[in-house]
C-alpha cells in the first residue's frame, strides 16, 4: 500500500513540474521518451510479451470500435489498443453467443461512491459486443492494423467465443472459423509472428445462468486455450480476460490458478479483472469498488499461488499511482476505458485529444502520476536505478521475482 502523497526531492519535483507545464498545451506522442530524458524514469512496459513504450493502453469497448478512434489513439501515443469484442461465428455465420451482439446505448459517465467512501468515476451503457457481423469486424481489424503499422502499436482483437451450459457440447467450429479468419487478416497485413488475441469473459456473463456454477467457469478456463490453439497451432498469443464473478474473493483466486494449473497450453497472459456487475440495475460498473477488489484478490493470489501468469491490469486505472499499485502485484501494463471519458477538468493538459490529455495526466500529474510515484519508490529505497535510470519494469519484475 502506497502512502497518500509521494515524497521526492524538491529539485526533481521542479523538473517534473516544468516538463508537465511545457507539454500541457500540446502533449506529444513520445511523452514517455521525454520522461526518460528529462526525469530519468523509463516507463517501458510489456503487453503479451511485446515491448511497449509505457504501460497505458485502450481496453476493449465503446472507445475502440471505430477506425477514427484507433487513429486518434495512435496519434496520441497510446501503448496498445484492444478492439471491441466481436462475437464468434462458425463458417455458416451461426453464433451461439449472438445475444451479446447488442447495439450499444449512449454511454453515461457518472460519479460513483465506493463502499470505502471514495468518490470515483464509472461509465455505464447497455451495449455488449460488436453489433455487426464477423465479416464487418474483419474489415475493421484490417484497417486498424494498417493504421498502426508505421507506429508499431499493437492492435489486438477481442473475441467472445462459445461457452457451453449444462451438457452442451463445445462448438469448436466457432473457435476454428473466427480465429482462422482473424489470423488470415493478421498475416495478410504482414504483421508476422504470433497474433495477439484476447478472449473476453464479459462482466455481463455474471447475470447469465451459465455462469452460476463455479466448476463450470473453471472448466471453461481449462478448455478455452486448447480450442484456440487447435484452431491456429502456434499462431496466437492468447490472453484471457477474467470477469469478476458473482462469488467471493477466493473464487477469483481459483480462476487465476486454473489458468496456471489446468489450462493446456497456458495462455500467454491474463487480464485482471473485468468490471463488477450490478444485478439490480443490470449493468456493469467500475470505480474504487472495482480496483479495491482487484488489488485485494491479487494480494491473495500472490500469497496462495506458487506462480502467476503474466498480468495485464484493468479496473479503475485513473492515475499513475493506481497503475503502480497494480504493478506492485505483478501487472505489466494497464488497460483503461473510463479515464478517457472523464470531464476535461480532471486532466493536467489544457489541450489535445482526450487520449493525449489522459496520458499526460497518467504520466506527469505532480501527485498522482506514474513518474512521481516511481521516483518516490526509488527515493524510499524500494526501487534501484539501472544504467542511471529508474525502470517501471524493474518494479514489475521485482514483484514477480519475489514469488519465485
Amino acid at each position: 500500500m502506497l502512502p497518500d502523497t509521494p515524497q521526492v526531492a524538491a529539485a526533481w519535483r521542479s523538473r517534473l513540474e516544468r516538463l508537465s507545464e511545457t507539454t500541457s498545451s500540446a502533449p506529444p506522442p513520445d511523452l514517455a521518451a521525454l520522461v526518460r530524458e528529462e526525469l530519468g524514469i523509463d516507463l517501458s512496459a510489456r503487453y503479451g510479451g511485446v515491448p511497449i513504450p509505457h504501460p497505458f493502453g485502450k481496453a476493449s469497448g465503446q472507445l475502440s470500435h471505430k477506425l477514427h478512434q484507433v487513429e486518434a489513439d495512435i496519434a496520441a501515443g497510446i501503448a496498445f489498443i484492444v478492439l471491441k469484442t466481436v462475437v464468434a461465428e462458425d463458417a455458416a455465420g451461426r453464433s451461439s453467443m449472438g445475444d451479446w451482439a447488442v447495439r450499444e446505448s449512449k454511454m453515461l459517465v457518472e460519479r460513483r461512491t465506493s463502499r470505502s467512501g471514495r468518490e470515483g468515476w464509472t461509465v455505464t451503457w447497455k451495449g455488449r459486443g460488436w453489433p455487426g457481423s464477423l465479416h464487418d469486424y474483419l474489415g475493421f481489424f484490417q484497417a486498424a492494423l494498417f493504421a498502426a503499422a508505421q507506429s508499431g502499436i499493437p492492435v489486438i482483437p477481442s473475441v467472445k467465443y462459445h461457452l457451453p451450459s449444462g451438457d452442451e457440447v463445445w462448438r469448436s467450429q466457432e473457435y476454428e472459423h473466427t480465429t482462422g479468419k482473424l489470423l488470415d487478416v493478421w498475416r495478410e497485413v504482414g504483421c508476422g509472428a504470433e497474433m495477439l488475441l484476447e478472449k473476453d469473459l464479459s462482466p455481463t456473463l455474471a447475470a447469465d445462468e451459465r455462469a452460476g456454477e463455479r466448476q463450470r467457469i473453471l472448466d471453461w478456463l481449462a478448455r478455452i486455450p486448447a480450442l484456440i490453439e487447435q484452431a491456429a497451432p502456434g499462431g496466437v498469443r492468447l490472453g484471457i480476460k477474467l470477469m469478476n464473478a458473482l462469488f467471493d474473493d477466493d473464487f477469483q483466486v481459483e480462476m487465476v490458478a486454473a489458468l496456471v494449473d489446468r489450462s493446456r497450453p497456458r495462455p500467454a497472459f491474463a487480464v485482471v479483472f473485468n468490471r463488477l456487475f450490478d444485478l439490480e440495475l443490470g449493468v456493469a460498473y467500475g470505480g474504487w469498488d472495482l480496483s479495491d477488489r482487484n488489488l485485494r484478490v491479487l494480494d491473495l493470489a500472490r500469497q496462495r499461488l506458487p506462480e502467476l501468469p503474466h498480468l495485464s491490469a484493468t479496473g479503475n486505472i485513473c492515475s499513475g499511482k493506481v497503475m503502480v499499485e497494480y504493478a506492485l502485484r505483478g501487472c505489466e501494463n494497464g488497460q483503461l476505458h473510463t479515464f478517457f471519458q472523464v470531464p476535461l477538468s480532471e486532466y493536467t493538459a489544457s489541450a489535445g485529444s482526450r487520449t493525449s490529455r489522459a496520458l499526460h495526466s497518467l504520466m506527469l500529474h505532480p501527485e498522482q502520476g506514474l513518474a512521481v510515484w516511481l521516483r518516490h519508490l526509488h527515493e524510499a529505497g524500494s526501487l534501484d536505478r539501472r544504467d542511471g535510470v529508474v525502470h517501471f519494469l524493474d518494479l514489475v519484475n521485482m514483484t514477480r521475482n519475489d514469488m519465485a
